[in-house]
């Protein structure tokens, strides 16, 4: 069968590359196309246009890249036409992703949806288009089936990519063999995640570097998206004692005492390495966005591991709360208060328990494959 695939970013290249894996172990005669990332690439798909191109957040830098994206459109609608797949499987990133199932919809081509976007968190009315346009929608995050039941949508739920992705990546080493791997110190390590879009990296890698400098018995190790080049990031750290690791994020979360890191999967990943973390979330406008973003989010929490949990677990900061100032208690609490780790690593252990068994790609290709017409 032919498959055209969409991701937007580097986690959906991620998941979307092990689905990708499990399809052509599965189907013998698939063949694979679409937008996004390197690691898709090497799963087996013939890549049209890498997410770099493509990854745009907040009102301002989509207004300045108008241009750019209605490009994206029109080159991925025409080849989507081109190629005639049996399905299109889009995966997360709802802004791009919701129009092209209209538009595979409108020209007969089917629509299956892996990795929900997060309408329940906000612009919960894209619910209309994904009922109008997705033919399968397959879940990642339990409370999503129940959401997604309350507007009378059936899905299906196939478990966490991410705990697979972590567990097959994952090899424990010790402090001595990772500080002498990575020509490390050996000093206790803050880690740094400022996210993997370049607006995010610029916003939050100074306020992470500040914030963890003041702490001089440990070393910052900050940890490079895959489709930022190494200058951004060293041109942000300056004369910080920093250093930058690539392709080693879940070996740092291993290892670090505690964590900062902005909003999204790598909370997620962050939690079932059982590393402590604080999440962060900031967009252009600073406090001015603040109530306005409060009134938009429909849900209590942005970092995953909260949502899941539904519940306080880790410490979340947003817009102009993300001041070093107030990043700084809160790490400190973290390296010095020792019952208040305990609590946040035994959450961890119930994050555990409710993400269930690890295979969420193996499923998801199984039931893809079942839903086309080619299960045994």
């Amino acid at each position: 069968m032919k498959y055209y695939v969409i991701a937007g970013e580097a986690s959906g290249d991620l998941h979307a590359s092990n689905l990708i894996k499990e399809l052509v172990s599965q189907d013998p005669d698939a063949e694979l196309r679409g937008f996004g990332g390197e690691l898709m690439e090497e799963a087996g798909m013939t890549l049209v246009k890498h997410y770099r191109d493509m990854a745009f957040m907040g009102i301002i830098p989509v207004l300045l890249n108008l241009r750019t994206i209605k490009k994206n459109f029109n080159t991925c609608e025409q080849d989507l036409l081109n190629f005639k797949p049996d399905v299109l499987i889009l995966v997360d990133y709802p802004g791009f992703n919701l129009r092209m199932a209209e538009f595979a919809k409108k020209n007969g081509i089917r629509v299956f949806y892996y990795i929900s976007p997060k309408i329940w968190a906000w612009k919960t009315h894209r619910i209309k288009k994904i009922k109008a346009f997705v033919d399968e929608l397959f879940t990642i995050l339990p409370f999503e089936t129940e959401f997604y039941k309350g507007h009378d949508f059936e899905v299906n739920y196939v478990g966490n990519p991410v705990l697979d992705a972590v567990l097959a990546k994952t090899k424990k080493q010790s402090f001595t063999e990772f500080t002498t791997e990575n020509q490390l110190e050996n000093k206790p390590v803050i880690a740094l995640l400022p996210g993997s879009r370049m607006q995010e990296i610029h916003d939050m890698l100074p306020r992470f570097l500040k914030t963890a400098s003041a702490f001089s018995d440990y070393q910052m190790v900050v940890t490079a998206a895959p489709n930022i080049d190494d200058s951004v990031y060293q041109k942000l750290m300056g004369n910080h004692q920093a250093i930058l690791l690539r392709g080693k994020t879940y070996e740092v979360l291993q290892q670090a005492d505690v964590a900062l890191l902005t909003s999204g999967t790598v909370s997620l990943e962050a939690g079932i390495l059982r590393c402590p973390q604080l999440v962060c979330y900031r967009m252009a406008g600073g406090a001015f966005f603040y109530p306005i973003g409060r009134m938009i989010i429909k849900v209590q929490w942005a970092s995953l591991v909260n949502l899941i949990l539904n519940r306080e677990a880790v410490r979340e900061f947003f817009q102009h709360q993300t001041a070093p100032a107030n990043l700084h208690k809160e790490v400190k609490r973290i390296l010095t208060d020792s019952t208040y780790k305990k609590q946040m690593l035994e959450s961890y252990e119930e994050l555990h328990q409710l993400l269930g068994e690890p295979g969420a790609s193996k499923r998801a290709a199984s039931l893809i494959i079942e839903k086309l017409g080619g299960g045994k």
